[in-house]
């Protein structure tokens, strides 16, 4: 009895927990943070309410809505209930479930539900619409021969077509007008119920007829939304195939041989069998095998990477050719592939500064559109035609309708979605909307060295020794050298074995060594005895070192390069010196001549030597260079080179960039750097590609032109439509008819710096 007493009482405890914090959430000391799936916004107003709405319950830190995603990002005291959130937010008119990245069908689903929706009420309006619309048209001269049946002029028959529309077809409207007022904000419904119910009341009640008015209102103002709906989908293609990248399964081993367990339970240290053309289901390690994977869907790199045994692996990515076995090394959020999809909804959630702008225009332009209604009413009734309640009805809908600024609530949002999106696909992750827009107006750029210009992996350039290199004991001891270093894990060492296999030396043989902490190497091989390291190390336990070897050493510190010295004593005697620098990435010089070209200046702030970077920045051509800096004084040049007409990004890679990554306007992170580096900047370069620096300012510029292409769009239809309507000159349809194409028009504008962003590509 105890243990099923205890059992029971165990699983309401686990119940317990996983309400108060669900799956997706992150859960620190006092406060969590998550985000939410939102159903039923219909602009950018009603993701104002719902952000003031949340803001007014106890527990709640931050709320951002995004409208073109429809989630909610909030961050909360650990004892505001969920059931209180949720509550809430169907107080102000919407639903709302758990945001799981991993999980997402549910919210598919919904989204399906309510596209189908959109897409039944549309089609049922479009057809009661038509009969009251050809008797609207057929008034027109020049179409004054097509056939008019006397029946659908009657006032009762017309009422009974537009009754079902406007009540049951548009009862969404009603029902969301109603809880923005109740909640004491307008929307777009609110213009949209005040027209169509004018003009369906004065139909019912007075002399002339406008039900087809508000009928094909109701019509286009559907389709517009569906046509939305469908775009929002679209544009955010980039994150579900993202989502849709890991395989629902995995081949793991157990004591009972290989089992197929889904992905999203795998744990670290897994051992796990990826066959070829499989995807792999997590970040690892190969421990057997080797192959060629398929990384392009995360890194854009078109070219297969050889893989052996011990490279890491990246979720998501494709093997090739090799059967595989890995270890997981990183799982669930923790992936690569998750961290990018939560890098692109994050960027999402915040806001940009031209989205604050559209939601102040928002808040305040409905409550004006109705005053100038009212007033444009009230002109007409008593001034521009005394006592004519139908003109002055009809002028004050038309303004009603044009006016609505569905599409300026989707002039940011949008843009960004395929903006990020874009970036993505090329291995560039965003993780603000500030950050988009910022990186438009950089003009200056800091570079770390090591690791970011440089390949922070250290390679043999040069050696003197004082053998002959045509005596068959020059191969033999060099050969004796790197055997020996096979055995060091230090980078250099690293170097050096490199250096022997590229000149196709003999390594069979290990042969064994000491190290000595902060010194070097020692070692016995064949009655010889090998002293390796720094010359201080080399002087301290064999003696001077040749004068003229230490010349050649000194000029090579001089450029910027490392010597290892090796002195040798017993049967042979002799020294050899290893000259040793970091590579320069590939790419890099590219990358700085490219910079140029858009008037970007590059300036290099290093914790190196002075030598060292004079020497980076001379084979580069960067002019401007900052030597051994100290992590915050990194920060402090940057400050100091900000002014009103600078812009400033830093792009590092090591945890001594931190600090000059969060004090630039834009940081940026290399993708193969530190975690640390990683979380302080606003936008990280997978895979540490340089060359991508270019593109994601390009991308910033083309996302901020058509942002801004959008509010010319969105707001020139309301700044020629309104008075054009209030000077009577737009019947309430044709005004109808053009706000909905100018939420279209907008849509189609963001989608097409999509289809050019993949065409550049």
């Amino acid at each position: 009895m105890d243990i099923m007493w205890a059992k029971r009482q165990n699983m309401k405890l686990i119940k317990f927990h996983s309400n108060l914090f669900p799956k997706g959430s992150s859960v620190t000391e006092g406060e969590r943070d998550f985000t939410l799936d939102v159903f039923g916004m219909t602009c950018s107003n009603c993701a104002l309410r719902i952000e003031k709405g949340l803001t007014k319950l106890d527990g709640v830190k931050e709320v951002r809505v995004n409208f073109a995603l429809e989630s909610i990002f909030l961050k909360t005291d650990n004892d505001l209930k969920d059931k209180e959130i949720f509550e809430k937010i169907e107080s102000l008119g919407y639903t709302a479930n758990i945001h799981d990245q991993n999980q997402f069908s549910e919210t598919e689903s919904k989204h399906k539900r309510y596209e189908k929706n959109l897409k039944i009420r549309f089609f049922l309006s479009a057809i009661l619409s038509l009969p009251l619309f050809y008797g609207m048209i057929t008034h027109f001269e020049f179409l004054h021969f097509l056939p008019m049946p006397n029946i659908l002029m009657e006032r009762w028959v017309q009422a009974a077509i537009a009754t079902p529309v406007q009540f049951l077809i548009g009862f969404p409207f009603y029902l969301s007008a109603y809880r923005a007022l109740k909640n004491g904000t307008a929307n777009m419904d609110v213009l949209v119920v005040l027209g169509t119910t004018a003009a369906y009341g004065y139909s019912l009640f007075g002399k002339e007829l406008y039900f087809e008015t508000s009928v094909v209102l109701i019509t286009f103002i559907l389709a517009g939304k569906w046509i939305e709906h469908m775009a929002k989908g679209k544009s955010s293609d980039a994150i579900n195939s993202l989502l849709k990248l890991r395989p629902e399964t995995a081949t793991v081993k157990s004591a009972d041989g290989w089992t197929k367990v889904p992905s999203e339970y795998l744990k670290l240290g897994d051992h796990i069998q990826v066959k070829s053309g499989e995807k792999f289901p997590t970040d690892g390690k190969i421990l057997e095998g080797m192959s060629f994977a398929d990384e392009s869907m995360l890194t854009g790199e078109s070219l297969p990477v050889e893989k052996k045994m011990g490279d890491p692996v990246m979720g998501g990515t494709m093997n090739g050719s090799g059967s595989l076995i890995i270890e997981a090394t990183k799982v669930g959020k923790d992936t690569t592939l998750s961290s990018i999809i939560k890098s692109v909804e994050d960027s999402l959630g915040t806001k940009a500064p031209l989205q604050r702008i559209a939601d102040q225009i928002s808040a305040y332009f409905v409550p004006f559109v109705i005053l100038i209604s009212v007033l444009d009413f009230l002109v007409w009734y008593f001034w521009i035609t005394p006592n004519s309640v139908t003109n002055a009805i009809e002028t004050s809908i038309a303004i009603l309708v044009i006016a609505c600024p569905c599409a300026l609530g989707l002039a940011t949002p949008i843009s960004l979605l395929v903006g990020t999106g874009l970036a993505a696909k090329k291995g560039i992750l965003f993780r603000s909307a500030e950050a988009l827009e910022s990186v438009a107006k950089i003009n200056l750029i800091g570079f770390d060295k090591t690791g970011t210009l440089t390949e922070g992996k250290p390679r043999v350039f040069a050696t003197v020794s004082s053998f002959n290199k045509n005596d068959a004991i020059y191969r033999q001891i060099l050969e004796e050298i790197v055997s020996i270093e096979k055995g060091s894990d230090h980078p250099l060492a690293k170097a050096i074995v490199e250096y022997g296999q590229s000149l196709g030396l003999s390594l069979d043989n290990w042969i064994s060594s000491e190290t000595v902490s902060g010194g070097g190497i020692l070692a016995n091989w064949n009655g010889r005895f090998f002293v390796i390291g720094k010359q201080t190390f080399i002087e301290e336990k064999s003696g001077s070192i040749h004068p003229n070897l230490l010349e050649e050493a000194k000029k090579w510190i001089l450029s910027g390069g490392t010597p290892v010295f090796v002195q040798i004593s017993g049967n042979v005697t002799g020294t050899f010196v290893f000259a040793i620098e970091d590579t320069i990435r590939p790419n890099a010089k590219k990358a700085v001549d490219d910079l140029f070209s858009i008037n970007v200046e590059p300036v290099l702030l290093t914790g190196d030597t002075l030598e060292s970077a004079k020497k980076v920045a001379s084979l580069l051509g960067i002019p401007s260079v900052h030597a051994g800096l100290l992590p915050t004084e990194k920060s402090k040049i940057l400050e100091q080179l900000k002014n009103h007409k600078t812009y400033t990004a830093m792009i590092g890679d090591g945890i001594n960039d931190a600090p000059a990554l969060a004090s630039a306007d834009v940081g940026i992170a290399m993708g193969t750097g530190s975690d640390i580096a990683i979380s302080t900047a606003d936008i990280v370069l997978l895979k540490g590609d340089i060359r991508k620096i270019v593109s994601l300012i390009q991308i910033g510029k083309d996302t901020v032109r058509n942002i801004r292409q959008n509010f010319f769009w969105a707001l020139a239809y309301n700044t020629l439509g309104i008075p054009i309507a209030a000077s009577g000159l737009l019947a309430p349809w044709v005004s109808g008819a053009a706000m909905a194409f100018s939420s279209i028009s907008v849509v189609l504008n963001a989608l097409r710096m999509g289809f050019e962003g993949k065409k550049k590509r």
